[in-house]
C-alpha cells in the first residue's frame, strides 16, 4: 500500500526549512478542508526557501474528481493555489487560516479521450468543457 507521512495531528516529519523538493500525487484531494490548511502550512514550514513541491490532484471539472467516495469537498480547482499566497490571501481570504506563502503555477493532463486531438483543441475543452482536464498540476515555490 501507499504510505503517507502526513499526520494530520503531528504534521510533517521533518525539520523547518530541510526538504529541498516534495511530491504529492492524489492526496491532498482525501484530506477535508481544515486538513488541507494543516497540510499546505506543513509544507511550507519543511521547505526551503525557494524550493518546489509538485501537488497533483484531480480537477475540479472532471468525473474523477466525484467518483471516488472518499474525496472530501471542494474538489481541488485552479483557485486553491490563490489562497496559498501571502498578499493575495490578505487581500481577499484572510479568514482562511493558511499561514504559508507560495507562488504557482498551473498545468494540466488531459483525459485519454482527448489524445487523437490537436494542441489548440485540448486546450480548449480542457479550459471550457467537464472530462477534458483530468489532472491540476501545481507546482508550488516556498517564499519567504
Amino acid at each position: 500500500g501507499q504510505k503517507h507521512i502526513f499526520d494530520v495531528r503531528g504534521g510533517l516529519p521533518f525539520a523547518d526549512g530541510s526538504v529541498a523538493e516534495a511530491r504529492s500525487s492524489h492526496f491532498v484531494e482525501h484530506l477535508t478542508g481544515a486538513e488541507r490548511v494543516g497540510f499546505f502550512n506543513e509544507l511550507w514550514r519543511v521547505l526551503a526557501v525557494d524550493a518546489v513541491a509538485l501537488i497533483v490532484t484531480p480537477n475540479w471539472s472532471h468525473a474523477c474528481a466525484y467518483g471516488d467516495p472518499t474525496h472530501q469537498w471542494p474538489p481541488m480547482s485552479q483557485w486553491y493555489p490563490l489562497y496559498l499566497h501571502r498578499d493575495w490571501r490578505a487581500a481577499n481570504a484572510p479568514h482562511t487560516g493558511f499561514t504559508c506563502h507560495f507562488d504557482h503555477t498551473i498545468a494540466g493532463s488531459w483525459d485519454p479521450a482527448l489524445e487523437s486531438r490537436n494542441p489548440e483543441t485540448r486546450s480548449f475543452m480542457m479550459n471550457h468543457y467537464t472530462n477534458g482536464w483530468r489532472d491540476l498540476i501545481v507546482t508550488l515555490t516556498k517564499r519567504a
